[in-house]
């Protein structure tokens, strides 16, 4: 019904023109006293056949705006696939679209070069960053004070900070390193605590950890930075107190601390990209990109992240890993 009062607006020039000669003839036989039936009865005819044409041409009507939807539909829809133009104005619309089409071609062309450049470049500097901070960790492992213990834990932000920028780029790119295998649980926890152990030393949080012998399918380098973001998260934000590690069945991961704690306000939008809510504004080093790259490594491994929380009593976040079924790689 929507298709036929459009195909009526479209056309109502013509129909109120059709109506107005039919008008003009009915008045100028009733001015010449001739008999009105001689103008009625051609007007019927002509209505009729004009009916019938009509519903013809609602019929091509529809057939081409379903075709036009498909193709609107699709991302990789061409000019090449629309209808063959039957009027001047389709000639014009369709070359307009192809030109259209060309220009977006180019630019997404141009765009995907200069981005496989950026994470090429990004790439580059990422590896050789990683030379000088082996070098400062040599040395300050070669001294035990609390200065070169601060710097230590500054240094090893450093480090997490540079994985951030390399995974953030690589999540966007044509294509990922994702390798799905089945893998130890507890092998991919161990190796993410054992990075954060001087952390939770230095800032005297209590860790508690009940082992796993879980084995799922998933890419553990991935899964093994989401572990290490949310660790990291906690650590951040707990005082005192201590985290907790544990695996609810079936293959449920789960990282609890006693911190702070996040506003229920800003528990709905906390996996947003750049999105820091009140902590991440009292805190100024938050850059609001670790929760989300977590959430969208967690969409392509076929997890499910979640967060519960409670200001002040702490927060806990589940990384259901029994989402999905995949063969062994």
């Amino acid at each position: 019904m929507r298709l036929f009062f459009a195909y009526v607006s479209a056309h109502r020039r013509v129909i109120i023109m059709f109506l107005l000669f039919c008008a003009v003839f009915g008045v100028t036989f009733a001015l010449y006293r001739l008999p009105v039936g001689a103008v009625i009865y051609p007007a019927l005819l002509c209505a009729l056949f004009g009916l019938v044409y009509v519903v013809f041409d609602i019929g091509r009507a529809a057939r081409k705006h379903k075709m036009l939807s498909r193709i609107r539909s699709r991302a990789d829809a061409v000019s090449d696939e629309l209808p063959a133009a039957k009027t001047v104005d389709d000639v014009d619309y369709q070359a307009i679209i192809k030109s259209l089409c060309d220009e977006a071609s180019q630019n997404e062309d141009a765009y995907a070069e200069r981005f496989r450049d950026t994470v090429d470049y990004y790439t580059a500097w990422v590896h050789q960053i990683k030379t000088p901070i082996t070098s400062m960790r040599l040395t300050l492992e070669r001294e035990d004070s609390p200065v070169f213990r601060s710097l230590s834990s500054d240094l090893f932000m450093i480090e997490q900070y540079v994985g951030m920028v390399l995974a953030f780029l690589r999540l966007d790119a044509d294509t990922n390193d994702f390798v799905l295998s089945e893998c130890r649980l507890g092998d991919v926890i161990d190796g993410a605590i054992s990075k954060f152990a001087s952390e939770f030393i230095a800032r005297k949080i209590r860790l508690e950890y009940t082992p796993t012998d879980a084995a799922v399918v998933t890419d553990e380098k991935w899964l093994s930075f989401v572990i290490e973001q949310i660790l990291s998260n906690a650590l951040k934000y707990t005082r005192e107190g201590s985290v907790t590690i544990y695996v609810r069945e079936p293959k449920t991961l789960c990282i609890e601390d006693t911190g702070i704690g996040i506003a229920k306000s800003d528990l709905p939008r906390v996996f947003e990209k750049g999105y820091t809510g009140y902590n991440g504004r009292t805190d100024k080093r938050a850059s609001g990109l670790g929760l989300y790259l977590c959430r969208r490594i967690c969409d392509s491994l076929g997890a499910k992240i979640n967060i519960s929380s409670e200001v002040r009593r702490g927060t806990l976040v589940s990384v259901d890993l029994e989402q999905y079924e995949l063969g062994r790689e």
